[in-house]
């Protein structure tokens, strides 16, 4: 008999330990160790310019280190690796929906760039006549409201490659454009559902409904135009030069079906998160294969140099890539160890009010990342209404352009502007959008607590 219950735990013991809470080892050597890392990675990061190294190197060091640092403590101390194991688990699948995701975006884009759908864009644009400045203000707009539809990464990535196809040195136009298409596809993204992870998050986890996040829309569009007219000062109000020759720049045969084909993976990926619950990344996959097959169709058509799709896989910047996995790892192991758990005492009435706890929510997502923070403002459920719900997602989904990699929409844009965007440059103008960020949530505050529109 007590063979058979030793064999029951033996068996049941990983079931058990899944439902086993991690400890709390923020004073602990490892805990101070993997937050010490963190802080040293973060440094290098934000110095990218200084040291010359790429931001996705001590991301990947100190996202990789910190959890294998965690699971030595555990073995050390005889406690239950298996809370480590599926901790990472976790981690790891968190980092896959946003890989592949980005994956397939950033495949998607270098496409287009191939078949020369942004070089005829670029003409379009400057034959308009169009100064800088309305160049940047035609950009940000788009960004603004392709957000919502496309989710903040994806509008980021795409107008940062227009930007760059417009005038790949001039600083004084790139700077101002990046930190503006950043500022609004994150203010976009705010006031729709699904414009953003955390908006998402929120919305799933029954913190609004549909029509709850509509009614940021003021805040969000009034914060960004604060923020864009006040950094449109410094961009110059002349006309590009005319790279191009009296020729229009002609787009490859078949261009124009990938342009479609882009707007349906972006369309299956919102329809099998919403309707069928799937990660929003499986929707992305279904667009890849779709793009694949009419690769295959156009190789057969017009032979394998008109138009391959692994050669713009190929071209895909990886660093941008590490990055994330490494940068979320990190996030992770802050989380296990319970120094994101902290963020949520400041929710206790006797620290802060709800509302200046979720002001400061936002800053710290510019941080650290928005995601892990809402996760942990979520697992801690504070005593909250509809309104203070909807402050805190509007902050967590715009603190994120306090800093240029305090969001996904930053760090997509870095990549694409390597050398150009970078923290230093975005730091410079950092005040500017944190006016910005004022007028949100003052409007905010205007609508919802004063007048009662909501």
């Amino acid at each position: 008999m007590n063979k058979i219950v030793l064999f029951l735990l033996l068996f049941l013991s990983p079931i058990f330990a899944n439902e086993i809470e991690p400890i709390d080892l923020t004073m602990s050597w490892v805990g101070i160790l993997v937050l010490v890392l963190f802080v040293v990675g973060y440094y290098f990061i934000a110095t990218e310019e200084k040291y010359k190294i790429d931001k996705s190197v001590p991301a990947l060091f100190v996202g990789i280190i910190s959890f294998l640092l965690i699971a030595l403590y555990y073995y050390i101390n005889g406690l239950n690796i298996h809370s480590v194991h599926d901790e990472s688990e976790s981690v790891i699948l968190e980092i896959a929906e946003i890989f592949f995701f980005l994956f397939v975006a950033m495949t998607y884009i270098e496409s287009l760039i191939h078949m020369g759908v942004f070089d005829r864009l670029k003409y379009n644009l400057i034959t308009k006549g169009y100064t800088y400045r309305k160049l940047y203000w035609v950009t940000g707009f788009i960004a603004f409201f392709l957000s919502p539809i496309a989710d903040n990464l994806t509008t980021a990535l795409i107008l940062s490659t227009v930007l760059i196809t417009i005038d790949k040195t001039r600083k004084d136009f790139l700077v101002p454009g990046a930190i503006n298409i950043v500022v609004a596809a994150n203010a976009g993204g705010a006031w729709s559902p699904f414009g953003d992870i955390t908006t998402l998050m929120a919305w799933t986890s029954g913190k609004g409904q549909f029509g709850d996040f509509l009614f940021l829309f003021p805040a969000s569009i009034l914060g960004y135009v604060v923020t864009a007219f006040l950094l449109s000062r410094v961009v110059p109000d002349i006309k590009p030069e005319n790279s191009f020759s009296s020729e229009v720049p002609k787009m490859l045969e078949g261009a124009k079906t990938v342009i479609v084909l882009g707007l349906v993976t972006v369309l299956s990926a919102i329809l099998s998160h919403q309707i069928l619950d799937f990660p929003a990344m499986w929707g992305m996959m279904f667009g890849l294969v779709l793009l694949k097959m009419y690769s295959f169709t156009l190789n057969k058509k017009f032979g394998q140099e008109h138009f391959d799709v692994f050669k713009s896989m190929a071209k895909i910047e990886n660093n941008t890539l590490m990055f994330f996995f490494g940068i979320l790892a990190a996030v992770g192991a802050l989380y296990f160890i319970g120094w994101l758990t902290l963020a949520s005492i400041v929710y206790h009435p006797d620290i802060l009010v709800s509302t200046w706890s979720n002001i400061a929510v936002g800053f710290l997502s510019a941080l650290v990342d928005n995601v892990p923070v809402m996760s942990a403002i979520l697992k801690a459920n504070p005593d909250m209404n509809t309104s203070q719900w909807m402050l805190v997602t509007l902050t967590a989904g715009i603190g994120g352009s306090l800093i240029s990699f305090g969001s996904a929409a930053g760090v997509g844009v870095m990549g694409k502007l390597h050398g150009i965007y970078t923290f230093g440059t975005h730091f410079r103008y950092a005040w500017i959008v944190l006016i910005g960020y004022v007028v949100s949530v003052s409007i905010w505050y205007l609508q919802f607590i004063v007048l009662g529109i909501h």
